[in-house]
């Protein structure tokens, strides 16, 4: 146990949050037992020491940061040590990476009926662990909340040491010439944008020199232990699945061919279907469906889950519409409905509002019913709204 408080204290002495995340602010802290669920390099470990040092003083012993990665939990779980914490007095226990052990879902039950006076908080991975996961004795005691990647707007925050608040969807659409008039004099969003685009997602590119070795590195771990790990594919289709991640990234993302993916990669249709699906909960891909279709139906579209995957993966074949559409997918895919409109660039969101992502140079034939998103431009106007904007959302 004295292990543990020593390397709580060391962590706590030398973490440094530059931005702090505003999933803070959503959670009810007053809950015995929190997941926060995400993918790998969106900082869920920043995100409890953040929380640690923010909420207790590390003399006191009140809480205790534990990482399942360490062997001594594979041997003797995490029951027995959390009874042992609370006899010293302990009250939060922050587990990160919970699902590292093969009964996690058992334990954290067992702990949250044995100590009922210990509050736990734990991170796991975004990929789903069974079709029964909403069914699990976890889910109905347990309160899980998502943490994303930075926003545009906590990028922002970050190089320019604002704090511009987060809007709604409904606010930008209504109020977006008012908004930007608290934004635009102090800063000119479109001078960060493109590096946001390529590195501002995952908070650890405020630690690697180099980004996109980093990225690479999450992401074939995404795959390689969160994917398999939990949905027990065997390592000999490892490749299929890596493969399909390479030619979704040079194809066209508004064409998908599933059966010419399928003959690709060597496998049956309705194999890479379910390959999608583990795709998407991974936070590699987002699937966009025509209106009033959802999975299993072949999407619409298929986009990179963000704009640094894409410039990890192909930069030289890229197109700028792309990256637009991608970044703009990402800002909405988490509260809203997006689906895929019949032109290049229209979306439908929501099932009510018709949405054109553009270049400002572009000469189109407006229409009264639709909303016009336009990148390269910091400004917008009546229903003109700049692509950027949308990174304000969270």
């Amino acid at each position: 146990m004295e292990t543990f408080f020593k390397s709580h204290a060391y962590l706590m002495e030398h973490f440094n949050a530059p931005v702090r995340r505003s999933l803070m602010d959503t959670i009810d802290w007053s809950y015995r037992l929190i997941g926060i669920k995400g993918p790998r390099g969106v900082g869920r470990t920043s995100f409890l020491l953040q929380y640690a040092k923010e909420n207790f003083d590390v003399r006191l012993r009140q809480c205790l940061y534990i990482n399942l990665n360490s062997f001594y939990f594979q041997a003797h779980g995490i029951v027995d040590f959390a009874g042992r914490f609370m006899a010293e007095g302990g009250q939060v226990l922050l587990i990160d990476q919970a699902f590292k052990l093969p009964d996690w879902r058992e334990q954290l039950c067992e702990c949250y009926h044995k100590y009922p006076y210990l509050r736990i908080v734990y991170t796991t991975s975004s990929v789903n662990m069974g079709d029964g996961e909403d069914e699990t004795e976890l889910s109905s005691i347990s309160r899980t909340y998502v943490l994303h990647g930075f926003s545009f707007r906590e990028y922002i925050n970050l190089e320019t040491n604002e704090n511009f608040d987060a809007y709604t969807f409904d606010q930008l659409l209504s109020d977006s010439e008012q908004i930007l008039k608290t934004i635009l004099p102090k800063v000119h969003p479109w001078h960060y944008f493109q590096d946001y685009l390529q590195h501002g997602y995952y908070p650890f590119f405020l630690e690697n020199h180099n980004f996109t070795e980093a990225l690479l590195k999450a992401m074939n771990n995404m795959i390689e232990v969160d994917l398999l790990l939990n949905k027990q594919i065997e390592l000999k289709y490892l490749s299929r699945i890596k493969k399909l991640l390479y030619l979704l990234a040079i194809g066209d993302p508004t064409a998908p061919n599933v059966s010419k993916l399928a003959q690709e990669i060597g496998t049956s249709r309705a194999t890479v279907m379910n390959y999608l699906k583990y795709l998407e909960e991974t936070r590699l891909i987002n699937m966009v469906h025509h209106p009033g279709e959802t999975f299993p139906k072949k999407p619409a579209a298929i986009y990179l889950h963000d704009a640094n995957l894409m410039y990890a993966l192909y930069e030289n074949c890229m197109t700028e519409q792309t990256i637009m559409e991608t970044y703009f997918v990402n800002c909405l895919w988490r509260h809203h409905t997006v689906n895929k409109g019949k032109r290049l660039g229209m979306f439908r969101i929501n099932n009510a509002t018709n949405i054109c992502v553009c270049d400002r140079a572009r000469r189109i034939r407006t229409a009264a019913d639709t909303i016009y998103v336009k990148y390269n431009t910091d400004v917008g106007r009546e229903n003109e709204i700049p692509l950027w904007l949308f990174g304000f959302l969270y």
